[in-house]
């Protein structure tokens, strides 16, 4: 067995490292490292153009044949540090084999990347916890919400709890217009993407991030833009691929909270994902008891683990939470900045936080 450090650039780079993986596919729910949403080349493209940081992908081969990978993205930035992750934007990344021993010797060489590399800790956004030595901090305070999705968009509305009809129906009184599109709607998109993350107190990641995002996925990839009265007032961004549609960004304007606008899109992105032949919905992690996690919980998704294991060489990644008291301030700061100018400044920042 060897393990091979793969440097990625561009989709043909996928070609040796997925070989094998794919024509195997021994990983099923009951692998010890299973195939997730992160492992996909569209992925792997869209972050190395869209945050502009290193990625190596790990490879183990025998006799010319894959059985594991694990990409890994070198994240660095002047506020922060450095740091090793797989992988960042995305709540899922981390070892895909279905053989422990492959898998605890792809770990083992990411170890030693972190040693070369002098980082502060090597984060693996698993789902399914991973046995190993090194490994001396792991968070499962947040947990993925996914919902199954039936054939028909009158079927998932049947499903649904009186309470939340009656919602959908409200929000959808208000005559706003949705539509789906690529580039053309990047503009919406981030403009109500920015507003409301700097509401929030967090940096916004650059144009160019949804943008590569859109052009790796090919038509596998869109936006969904609410409108009322010709003003945006929700977008999110879908991603169509195995059966599985996931809702990695998605924002509403407060001003349009009386009207629904945040439901009514999410209503139209769920028939969108039947329409496009999903049978899942992924929503993203949430905070278990949070207003998103009860949000995404109401439209009947169910909890599933997400176990973030780390190999910690300095400080402590508890440091890097938002809710930190550091943070917090921060975040207080952030928060009464000008629009224009956390669109100036925040990519820089965002891209390197792990």
């Amino acid at each position: 067995m060897q393990i091979q450090a793969h440097e990625f650039r561009q989709l043909s780079d996928w070609i040796a490292p997925q070989q094998g993986l794919d024509q195997r596919d021994p990983f099923n729910a009951e692998a010890t490292a299973p195939r997730l949403n992160a492992h996909d080349a569209a992925w792997l493209q869209s972050l190395v153009q869209g945050l502009k940081h290193r990625l190596v992908v790990l490879h183990a081969d025998l006799d010319g044949l894959c059985l594991g990978m694990l990409p890994l993205m070198h994240v660095r930035g002047p506020l922060f540090g450095s740091f090793l992750t797989s992988l960042p934007y995305l709540n899922t990344g981390g070892v895909w084999s279905s053989d422990p021993a492959i898998a605890k010797q792809l770990i083992d060489r990411a170890c030693e990347l972190a040693d070369e590399l002098d980082v502060r800790h090597l984060e693996l956004r698993h789902e399914q916890p991973i046995e190993h030595e090194q490994f001396n901090f792991q968070r499962c305070d947040k947990v993925h919400l996914r919902l199954s999705l039936p054939e028909t968009a009158e079927a998932l509305n049947q499903s649904f709890k009186s309470k939340l009809r009656s919602q959908v129906k409200k929000s959808g009184q208000y005559d706003a217009t949705v539509s789906f599109g690529g580039l053309e709607k990047l503009d919406d998109f981030h403009h109500v993407f920015a507003r409301n993350m700097r509401d929030l107190g967090t940096p916004v990641y650059s144009k160019d991030l949804f943008r590569s995002i859109i052009n790796s996925f090919q038509g596998d990839a869109e936006f969904c833009i609410v409108k009322h009265e010709q003003v945006c007032s929700a977008a999110g961004l879908l991603i169509h691929r195995r059966g599985l549609t996931e809702i990695p960004s998605a924002s509403s304007l407060r001003e349009f909270n009386r009207q629904g606008a945040n439901m009514w899109m999410y209503w139209h992105a769920l028939q969108r994902a039947i329409e496009r032949g999903s049978k899942v919905f992924d929503f993203g992690r949430s905070s278990e008891g949070s207003g998103t996690y009860k949000f995404k919980l109401q439209w009947g998704s169910v909890a599933e683990p997400a176990t973030w294991q780390y190999y910690v060489r300095k400080g402590d990644p508890a440091e890097m939470r938002p809710d930190s008291d550091r943070n917090q301030r921060l975040v207080k700061i952030w928060q009464r900045l000008p629009v224009w100018l956390t669109k100036w400044i925040g990519p820089s920042i965002v891209r390197g936080i792990p």
